[in-house]
């Protein structure tokens, strides 16, 4: 017997194993794992711990004698459960969330006391309140009391655990404001353990001085309406932006073929080209029927004229390229749905702790069951509000009291299960207690009082308001005072025999709903969609500005090289029939501009420009509709070219040379010989080049047979009929344009 009562003395100073109190049956050990201790020990320690947990007494209810402190209070609900969580925070911590703070407890293989209270609670002195919460409990090990966001306060008594306050430190640099109770106690276990405590706190700390951040756990209502609007904006902008500058190049590409002369699909027809000769009247143009080529002459029959229309041609398809783009579009929408999706997946703010309903009504049960004991009802987490003469003089206030009047001093957080308001917290009291009365609270933490008349024989709005105004500057008055105010005006008050009830403040917010986010397509969502509408919209125009800025720059430096007289010309040895086409036109209106500018030049130069111009229109315009023509050959195009800016240089020299560089027609007027075999064979002879080609011979220019000609069909430009063959050979430039005056039957 000696030695079992000895055992039992020892084994009670261990908290780590003791058995869960009846009110919290989930809440497991948090010291040792089992597995470490033997079956035999951890047993006879479980008996022990229940023995000593069921002598010890239960909260006691307010009453007239001496107020205990909340210290001990939450000291005696650690001897029945290491782990100890406030029931007035159950939307934050509810209790049975206890299991998951004993894991980590665990951990640590020490005894810990965990408390999880208020975050007004602790008071500025936290070392002072676990002191005096290990005073009262006589047990060694780690308390830790978490109250609110920010540090964990810990302490030590009789266990050797280094680092433990650099841990809490650490956390607190190291963890968000957002950061729950049970993140914090769990990321405080993981840099207690990690064995760099020391060197994350200062880390932590350093950073903070240079005004480091640290970004929140969990997105609230603002940030997620903020990913939403993000998300609205990337889903319709981005596709949209794709489509947009998709369309805006196609057409930029259309309408650069249609300045080639290409047909162009579509209804809009492109900007007519420009040949007239200035100063000619609309009669002195040269007539399409005076331009009719010779029989078997390459222009004699124009091929694609517009087929007549067919059955269905109301029914046109969209062009591939407006399919492709919104095939594109389509499928980048829905990956960035599904990838905002998957990023922004939070469900609810805060950890995953779900408030049973249990700890939702755990207060209410605490304080019902104080009230059916004692009318004056004080929370015993607080320090005490009233002295042992105030409750005294407070009881006998409501015994004499021929109303029932029940008292009620507990703090009114946002929190609770009311969610801070008081109209809710008094109706469901009421309803537990199942008793009509005058319901008076005090609030310690706001200093504020008020009544509430659930069926009592009193006319409650007789009080004076007085009563309940906050207390102002230099009022000397205590709680216990004014409270004594308040029976003493209602023992005065007149009876009312009609039952009074107050209104029905509705119910409280649920802890869940009021945490569950909406989804990242709701919220801001649509306002996102529209202003990615508009921005892709202001991103097409900024586009299209910048591109009409370069566009005029660069024909402001192209029309001030040709005012110059600069001749660099791009001539490719084998072009494609776009740039053969678009030269072309370009080159004859440059030709036109600089005739235009130039009114007074010699005659030779004058009359050599203009019949460069009008031999560049027949080949180039043989329709006389002002535009590229269709079917017009790679061979007429290049003459053309050629032809265009022969007729430039003599603008701008009048001693320009009369011949064309034989190797490339494109490269401009020869400016030298030089002994090259030709093209088709033969003896070697001095032929007509450019400079470029005097030092270097550059390729023979290759062309293709016909408009639809492949790359593999272009053959050196001798072998081609038409005009441009006879300057292999070195023809003159003047006998050129009389050749093709003649092919084209203009004389």
């Amino acid at each position: 017997m000696l030695v079992t009562g000895w055992l039992a003395v020892l084994l009670s100073g261990a908290p780590a194993v003791a058995r869960p109190s009846p009110a919290a049956p989930a809440h497991p050990a948090s010291a040792q794992p089992a597995a470490a201790q033997p079956a035999a020990g951890h047993a006879a320690l479980t008996r022990a711990a229940g023995a000593t947990a069921a002598k010890a007494p239960a909260p006691a209810a307010s009453g007239p004698d001496a107020p205990r402190s909340g210290r001990a209070y939450i000291a005696e609900q650690l001897r029945r459960d290491p782990v100890y969580i406030s029931d007035q925070v159950p939307r934050e911590a509810p209790r049975s969330s206890a299991p998951v703070f004993a894991a980590q407890a665990a951990r640590l293989r020490v005894p810990v006391y965990v408390m999880v209270l208020p975050d007004t609670a602790l008071g500025s002195d936290g070392a002072g309140f676990l002191a005096g919460v290990h005073d009262r409990l006589g047990r060694k090990g780690l308390y830790v009391a978490l109250s609110g966001p920010g540090m964990p306060e810990v302490q030590t008594y009789g266990v050797a655990l280094p680092g433990a306050r650099d841990a809490a430190t650490a956390t607190l640099y190291e963890m968000p404001y957002d950061a729950t109770a049970r993140e914090l106690f769990q990321h405080f276990v993981d840099v207690l353990l990690s064995g760099r405590a020391h060197e994350r706190a200062e880390a932590g700390r350093t950073a903070s001085g240079h005004g480091a951040e640290v970004p929140q756990l969990h997105p609230d209502f603002v940030d997620r309406e903020n990913q939403s609007f993000v998300t609205g904006i990337a889903v319709a902008g981005i596709p949209l932006s794709v489509v947009l500058l998709g369309l805006y190049t196609r057409r930029r590409l259309r309408l650069r073929r249609a300045r080639g002369g290409a047909p162009v699909p579509g209804p809009r027809a492109a900007p007519a080209l420009s040949l007239r000769k200035s100063g000619d009247a609309p009669e002195k143009q040269v007539r399409t029927a005076e331009r009719t080529p010779r029989r078997g002459a390459p222009g004699g029959e124009r091929k694609g004229a517009a087929a007549p229309p067919g059955r269905f041609a109301g029914l046109r398809r969209p062009p591939r390229t407006v399919t492709v783009l919104l095939a594109v579009a389509v499928v980048l929408a829905g990956g960035l749905a599904v990838t905002a999706a998957r990023l922004f997946d939070d469900r609810s703010y805060g950890d995953d702790a779900i408030p049973t309903p249990a700890d939702m009504r755990a207060r209410i049960e605490r304080v019902a069951a104080g009230l059916r004991h004692d009318p004056l009802y004080t929370d015993p987490e607080s320090e005490p509000v009233l002295t042992s003469a105030e409750r005294t003089r407070l009881h006998e206030r409501l015994a004499a009291l021929h109303v029932p009047v029940l008292v009620v001093a507990v703090p009114s957080l946002s929190d609770d299960e009311s969610g801070g308001d008081d109209d809710i917290f008094v109706r469901t009291l009421h309803q537990r207690l199942h008793r009509d009365a005058l319901f008076v609270l005090a609030d310690p933490l706001s200093d504020t009082l008020s009544v509430v008349n659930h069926g009592a024989p009193i006319n409650a709005y007789a009080l004076p308001n007085s009563l309940f105004t906050l207390p102002e500057r230099g009022d000397t008055r205590t709680l216990g005072d004014r409270l004594d105010a308040v029976l003493r005006d209602v023992a005065r008050a007149p009876r009312d025999t009609t039952v009074s009830r107050p209104y029905d403040p509705g119910a409280a917010d649920d802890p869940v709903a009021e945490k569950v986010l909406p989804s990242v397509f709701a919220a801001d969502f649509a306002p996102g969609l529209m202003i990615g509408t508009f921005l892709a919209a202001l991103l097409l125009g900024l586009v299209a500005t910048v591109r009409a800025l370069v566009a005029a720059v660069l024909r402001r430096r192209t029309a001030d090289g040709r005012a110059a007289g600069d001749m660099a010309v791009e001539a490719p040895a084998e072009p494609s029939l776009t740039w053969l086409r678009r030269t072309a036109r370009q080159e004859a209106d440059a030709l036109a501009a600089a005739l235009d500018a130039h009114d007074s030049l010699p005659e030779p130069a004058h009359r050599r420009a203009w019949e460069c111009l009008d031999a560049a229109a027949l080949l180039i315009d043989g329709d006389g509709d002002g535009r590229v023509d269709a079917d017009a050959t790679p061979s007429s195009l290049a003459c053309a070219v050629a032809l265009a800016r022969a007729g430039r240089a003599a603008v701008a020299e009048a001693a320009a040379p009369e011949r064309l560089c034989h190797r490339n027609p494109l490269h401009g007027p020869a400016h030298g010989t030089r002994r090259i075999a030709p093209p088709g064979g033969g003896r070697a002879r001095s032929l007509p080049v450019c400079k470029r080609c005097r030092a270097v011979p550059a390729p023979v220019l290759r062309l293709g047979p016909a408009a639809d000609s492949g790359r593999a069909e272009r053959v050196p430009y001798p072998e081609l009929p038409g005009p441009l063959a006879a300057l292999s050979t070195g023809t003159r430039i003047d006998q050129l344009t009389r050749d093709v005056r003649e092919y084209f039957g203009v004389h």
